[in-house]
């Protein structure tokens, strides 16, 4: 399930992980609503704050650690069945018919593609984050989403924190003496929240309409979505039945048959 922690992304993940606490300890060393509820004996936020902050660290190296959704074989069985029984069950049109893939010679499901970072196709693949060093597929894609929401709270109480930690002072230079450090944090997490905000935005609107990042940015260059125009998705049930498919259906999906129902009802 889990890649080598050892791999390429070991820096990234030491480099997010060294950050994420040394803004922690900033924010609990100043002068802020943290210092002072502790220096009083309230532990409820600073505890609640930390946890958060955990939590958050947990997130994200379970779904830069987790297995995406690779196709490491033709024998891998899938949602029903092996490669060569979902051919069977496809229909059999040059579009919807399992594919060799051009590098790694898999049989490719559909919606899957090849990451040249990974050097593996990927199921459902959306894109690779070099944040979390590993692609976001079938798999991780809904952990991903989680890590997101999670890491906007925790960022967006961060900023909160800091803000209250400034004080006045008689210069500027004083200030900036006092306060380098509380701003220096304060600008790399309202950047980090900005990001967040705006990756987590699209993903929840890409998950509403059943696409995912690949799809909506390369359309015209995928083969199954060729024939649709920009307004219409063959895999789009509806926002609802989207969103509970992405979030409370965990299992494998024969995307091909999906596609089969919604070229069937395509004019």
């Amino acid at each position: 399930m889990f890649k080598n922690v050892f791999r390429s992304g070991f820096l990234i993940r030491t480099a997010h992980v060294i950050l994420t606490w040394v803004i922690t300890l900033i924010l609990f060393l100043h002068d802020t609503d943290l210092r002072r509820q502790r220096e009083n004996g309230e532990l409820m936020q600073p505890v609640v704050f930390s946890l958060l902050v955990l939590l958050s660290v947990m997130l994200y190296f379970t779904v830069s650690l987790m297995d995406p959704g690779f196709v490491l074989s033709d024998s891998v069985k899938y949602a029903q069945g092996s490669g060569e029984e979902l051919e069977e069950m496809i229909p059999q049109n040059p579009i919807s018919r399992l594919r060799r893939c051009g590098y790694c010679l898999l049989q490719q499901p559909m919606r899957a593609k090849h990451c040249q970072a990974c050097k593996h196709c990927v199921r459902r693949f959306d894109h690779h984050c070099p944040w979390i060093e590993n692609c976001v597929g079938e798999r991780n894609h809904c952990c991903f989403i989680i890590y997101l929401a999670v890491q906007l709270l925790a960022l967006l109480w961060a900023l909160q924190i800091a803000w209250s930690g400034f004080h006045s002072s008689d210069s500027w230079k004083l200030w900036l003496i006092v306060n380098g450090f509380l701003l220096a944090s304060l600008c790399v997490v309202g950047v980090l929240s900005l990001v967040v905000v705006l990756l987590l935005g699209c993903h929840l609107f890409l998950i509403s309409i059943n696409s995912t990042t690949w799809e909506f940015m390369s359309r015209h260059r995928i083969s199954y979505l060729k024939s649709y125009s920009d307004e219409e998705n063959p895999f789009d049930r509806g926002i609802l039945c989207n969103l509970w498919d992405f979030f409370c259906m965990c299992r494998t999906v024969v995307w091909e048959q999906v596609y089969y129902r919604g070229s069937h009802n395509h004019v």
